[in-house]
């Protein structure tokens, strides 16, 4: 019996998640590998490799590491949860003309849970992961993520969406650390290949990056579909046709196929008349919207004109705001106006390092 209590690693047979189960391990836990196989990049018609997670390169490496280490490793199958969920939402909100983010829906919807059931077939107290964040107890006992030490690898906004009950069984070691420190740790356990590995940031079953593609080979007939559209400026008026609304998204300036002797960009999608609006970069410039789905984290509910640092995207450094609970989500107005507000996309509410929730971005209210 560990004296620290066992612990499900997911491990991708990346650097993070291996130096996490190789450092809990050393720590004293009772550690169990165990790598989700999430997609079949052939299966979506792509004309790379398998890249990411989800080859079998990456679950050598993870169950290598797990052997020499002496914990055991499994590898879980999770395509069938995965992709009727993840897939069919990546699809429908882009036909829906907002911008999704699918990362943030499989963590909160498919990979925790995933490893929590596993988690309790194997009696593991704990889940682990190798995001950069943290997690403590805070004295109102509720369950708070803050943001990691090294801020240019935080992926506390990632993690908005987890439930109270699974942030009270998830440990996330590499929280105190910098990148740099894990890389030196990995050359510490003898894996200086590891330590060299580059990181994926694409989406798992899109490692082309080309969402259209995919788009198109999930959609039977979507390119006729949708072709001819319109683009059109603020007042309606035709600037030229485009290949379909889907292919484009809020903020896009590169790619539209249309010159004008100054730069333009997309400011918003209307997917009933199959238009894509154009206009200047302060056409972009909100200063306000609205987010549903929300789950609180730090708190258990949102108070008339709470402050709050809101994050529109992953790399956003934030605008100061202020939130106003409303029927079925929350009103966010800004202090300044953010750039780029894409619905679909994740809004992440801050108070300092500490994230007090998030929810899913319903729609700008736009400025007249």
């Amino acid at each position: 019996m560990s004296r620290k209590g066992k612990v499900l690693v997911a491990m991708s047979g990346g650097i993070d998640s291996t130096i996490t189960a190789l450092m809990l391990h050393d720590e004293g836990y009772e550690v169990v590998g165990i790598t989700m196989k999430t997609w079949d990049y052939a299966a979506s018609g792509g004309n790379k490799k398998e890249t990411g997670c989800c080859n079998i390169d990456s679950f050598n490496d993870a169950r290598m590491a797990a052997v020499q280490h002496g914990f055991p490793h499994y590898i879980l199958d999770i395509r069938e949860e995965f992709g009727d969920f993840v897939i069919e939402n990546f699809v429908d909100e882009y036909l829906a003309g907002r911008t999704p983010n699918p990362c943030v829906l499989c963590n909160t919807h498919i990979k925790w849970r995933a490893l929590l059931k596993r988690a309790d077939a194997l009696g593991c107290e704990f889940i682990a992961t190798g995001h950069y964040a943290k997690i403590r107890l805070h004295d109102n006992d509720r369950y708070v993520v803050s943001k990691a030490v090294d801020e240019t690898k935080d992926q506390s906004y990632v993690l908005w969406g987890l439930q109270q009950d699974l942030l009270s069984r998830t440990l996330l070691p590499l929280g105190p650390y910098r990148k740099t420190a894990i890389r030196q740790m990995a050359l510490d356990y003898g894996y200086p290949e590891l330590a060299k590995k580059s990181e994926s940031y694409e989406i798992c079953f899109v490692p082309d990056n080309d969402y259209r593609g995919f788009l198109k080979r999930k959609v039977e007939g979507l390119e006729e579909k949708v072709a001819g559209g319109n683009f059109i400026d603020r007042q309606g008026n035709i600037l030229g046709q485009h290949k379909g609304y889907p292919f484009y998204t809020i903020g896009q300036r590169k790619g539209l196929g249309i010159t004008f002797g100054k730069p333009v960009f997309v400011t918003k999608i209307i997917p009933e008349t199959n238009s894509v609006v154009l206009g200047d970069e302060s056409d972009l410039d909100q200063d306000e919207m609205t987010v549903t789905k929300i789950n609180m984290i730090k708190y258990d509910l949102i108070t008339p004109g709470m402050e709050a640092v809101t994050k529109i995207r992953y790399k956003d450094k934030g605008t100061l705001s202020n939130l106003y609970p409303e029927k079925g989500g929350v009103q966010v107005r800004f202090y300044e106006q953010a750039k780029g507000v894409a619905p679909g996309q994740s809004a992440v509410f801050y108070e300092g390092d500490d994230v007090i929730g998030g929810g899913i971005i319903q729609r700008p209210v736009a400025n007249q």
